[in-house]
């Protein structure tokens, strides 16, 4: 999961960054960060992805046409 993908995750759940990191169990500063590009460790990126998966998030791989997001049915 890049920033990007983070960004685009929290705006199809309608989910602001606070809520973000309490289901990721992280600081809503945490989250900030990696939306800017920061680097993070990796378990904490993948706290946060999991925490937006559970959500109803999707996460689409680069294919071509560069990765993205989709909301599962």
């Amino acid at each position: 999961m890049n920033a990007a993908q983070c960004r685009m995750a929290r705006a199809a759940l309608g989910l602001g960054i606070r809520e973000v990191a309490d289901l990721a169990k992280v600081s809503p500063t945490t989250v900030t960060r990696l939306e800017r590009g920061e680097e993070l460790k990796p378990r904490t990126v993948e706290a946060i992805r999991a925490a937006l998966e559970a959500a109803g998030v999707i996460f689409i791989d680069e294919n071509g046409e560069g990765p993205g997001v989709r909301l599962k049915k």
